[in-house]
């Protein structure tokens, strides 16, 4: 749904705890209504009295949720959708038969697989890069077509940081689109759409809504085009649309994204530098570290802290990760977000105990990664 240009005057984070200031127009609530209606009736003369008359097309509910995400992005309309993966997944049947894909090699496990599943059945080329090499972006773009470039930043599980202008400027380059998983970072932080990418895409269920009881994803873009009609046609077609209550919740969950966001970036901050001097941990991978090889890029772009998300690197092997895990008292071990199933060096299985706000890395095998 397209956001109002008249709201860009407020802050964002007024935005986010009044979800575009909505009020309801029929009884002044100044909460966003629920509407879980399926289907909408019509009037004397055959005609919907919304824009849309079935669920599944939209309804008010999901398009005061989208307008509210998209003026946090500074863009023109948001999609939200029943997962991250039905987003991703709507996004690459708009890529041509054949086409090229770029992407790191290390990313959001999901993302990667469905881009090799891609690939493997002749759907798509696909390049992979070395995310810890500045320069490999730019040598598996040059000279070469691409339809999308897919970028996380920081990216899942190393927290390197890859700078969103210079990667829009090489899809440009290539014919192809730039399309940035801001999940890590949110629209508090940075805003990909502003740096140059097409498109940036959203776990919601992360910090968007922040409770651990919503599953969405969502799509924004900066200009509406082609290829964001044929994804807003395939949501519809796939019936994939995030359903009312989730987007009533999501609402209620963005109300404090800011506050958490920041409180979660102190925390993090703080944590990661008392590890960083730990006898028992070999690493700490935080952009907001000064030590952090993509730290000047993270200060540019990251204007608002850099995320409560990080990689501690625990010496003495699996076991210890696991029993690390364990004795945590307030951090809860539970799956939050994943990572490749493969190490892109040796292809064997990563060993990747996961905590609620921490990435547990076993340092006996990645230690050459580092």
């Amino acid at each position: 749904m397209a956001a109002s240009m008249s709201n860009f005057e407020l802050r964002p984070e007024t935005i986010a705890a009044h979800a575009l200031k909505a009020v309801d127009e029929a009884t002044g609530a100044v909460v966003p209504p629920l509407y879980l209606a399926t289907t909408y009736a019509r009037d004397e003369n055959y005609e919907p009295k919304l824009k849309e008359n079935y669920q599944r097309n939209g309804a008010p509910t999901l398009w005061q949720a989208e307008a509210a995400i998209a003026a946090l992005e500074n863009g023109k309309e948001a999609l939200l959708f029943a997962s991250g993966m039905a987003a991703i997944a709507a996004l690459c049947e708009t890529i041509p038969r054949g086409a090229r894909v770029v992407a790191p090699d290390v990313m959001y496990y999901g993302t990667r697989d469905w881009f090799v599943r891609l690939r493997d059945l002749g759907r798509i080329s696909l390049t992979l890069f070395n995310s810890r090499d500045p320069d490999a972006m730019a040598a598996a773009l040059r000279g070469q077509k691409a339809d999308l470039v897919w970028i996380e930043t920081p990216l899942n599980p190393t927290w390197d940081v890859i700078d969103i202008a210079a990667a829009a400027e090489l899809a440009h380059e290539a014919g192809g689109i730039l399309c940035v998983d801001a999940t890590a970072t949110a629209a508090v932080t940075t805003q990909p759409l502003s740096l140059g990418a097409g498109l940036v895409f959203h776990s919601a269920t992360k910090y968007l809504n922040g409770h651990s009881d919503v599953l969405a994803g969502v799509l924004a873009t900066g200009e509406i085009t082609d290829r964001w009609k044929s994804i807003a046609t395939l949501r519809t077609k796939m019936g994939s649309p995030l359903p009312p209550f989730e987007c009533w919740l999501l609402m209620r969950g963005m109300r404090t994204l800011f506050v958490r966001y920041r409180q979660s970036s102190s925390n993090a901050l703080a944590i990661a530098r008392h590890f960083s001097a730990h006898p028992n941990v070999q690493q700490v991978l935080y952009p907001g570290l000064s030590s952090h090889p993509g730290h000047a890029t993270a200060r540019r772009q990251m204007s608002d802290g850099y995320g409560g998300m990080m990689s501690l690197l625990i010496k003495g092997g699996l076991e210890n990760a696991k029993r690390f895990c364990t004795r945590l008292k307030v951090i809860v071990p539970a799956t939050r977000s994943e990572v490749s199933k493969a190490s892109p060096n040796t292809g064997k299985p990563w060993r990747v105990p996961r905590v609620r706000s921490l990435t547990i890395w076993c340092a006996c095998r990645s230690a050459s990664r580092t």
